[in-house]
């Protein structure tokens, strides 16, 4: 069937060319070309048809086109160019439709998602108020209060803690320095003592009794010690109010009973002097012995209750 149409169009050619000379020939016979030129470019002629159509193409005596021709071609390309065109800004349209569609979409999208983000954060933020908590800046500053309550806690806690260790210190340094005085004072007032012991005139015995008294005034041996050297001095005034010095700390005190008495003896105070012997006697049988040879009651010894107190004594 496909080598039938180069033989009809060529057979349709040379009616044409054959007809009468006329206007038309030439024109009728480029549209019959271009009528048949699918059929032409279809076909697939051999050497036969080719020598033909190249026969038919020198015969021709005329121009296959005239203006009319050229005119009609010129409006096909035209309409054609049209059509292109209105094609290519149909093809832009749609492509702009596409793209503003899924701009349009993603933009629905953005916006969908922005707002559920704000849905959420406004959920949380009720959340929060409903909790107590107003704000965020209000967790914070809760938080602050809570950490600056716990900091404040525990620093109190630590200065409270640093005090009473401060405090303790103190006292345990105060013990230690009491002790060390005290230990200081011991010895010096042992020492004292023993020089007091070695030393052979009443006047450097007292000088040493005044150095234990200045360092402890309310020391009664070393005012009753003292009112025996003053005794021995013959200053039995002196020897009196030392005693009752000695008794104002110490009621109880036997040696200053007994140092009184004597000073009282002394002084010619029997009476008292005999009530001082009886209660140093009462607290200590010791001084017995002492009064029968102490000649500073040598004065009492003439009183015959002296005599009787020391017999009650022994019996």
């Amino acid at each position: 069937m496909k080598n039938k149409h180069p033989l009809n169009i060529i057979t349709l050619i040379n009616m044409v060319l054959t007809q009468p000379s006329s206007g038309l020939n030439s024109n009728w016979l480029f549209i019959c070309l271009l009528l048949m030129m699918p059929a032409l470019t279809s076909a697939a002629p051999d050497n036969t048809q080719q020598e033909a159509h190249e026969k038919v193409i020198e015969d021709l005596e005329e121009p296959l086109y005239n203006p009319f021709v050229e005119r009609y071609v010129l409006d096909e390309l035209k309409l054609l160019r049209t059509d292109m065109q209105n094609q290519r800004a149909e093809y832009i349209e749609r492509f702009t439709s596409t793209e503003l569609a899924a701009s349009d979409r993603a933009i629905n999208y953005a916006t969908s998602t922005v707002n559920n983000i704000f849905y959420v954060i406004a959920a949380a933020a009720s959340i929060l108020a409903l909790v107590g908590w107003s704000s965020l800046r209000e967790i914070r500053h809760r938080l602050n209060e809570v950490i600056e309550q716990k900091v404040s806690h525990i620093s109190e806690d630590y200065e409270q803690r640093l005090l009473t260790l401060e405090t303790k210190l103190k006292d345990r340094t105060d013990r230690i320095i009491s002790a060390q005085e005290e230990i200081t004072r011991t010895n010096t007032m042992h020492s004292l003592w023993m020089r007091a012991g070695l030393e052979a005139t009443h006047q450097a015995k007292i000088d040493v009794y005044d150095q234990i008294l200045s360092i402890n005034p309310n020391d009664i041996e070393a005012l009753t010690y003292k009112a025996d050297e003053v005794l021995e001095m013959g200053e039995p005034q002196w020897a009196l109010n030392l005693c009752n010095r000695a008794l104002k700390i110490d009621e109880e005190y036997p040696y200053a009973y007994y140092q009184r008495a004597c000073a009282n003896s002394t002084l010619n105070q029997l009476d008292a002097a005999y009530d001082d012997l009886k209660n140093a006697i009462e607290l200590s049988n010791t001084y017995v012995d002492e009064a029968r040879s102490d000649r500073a009651l040598d004065n009492l010894r003439k009183n015959s209750n002296f005599a009787e107190l020391l017999a009650s004594i022994i019996s």
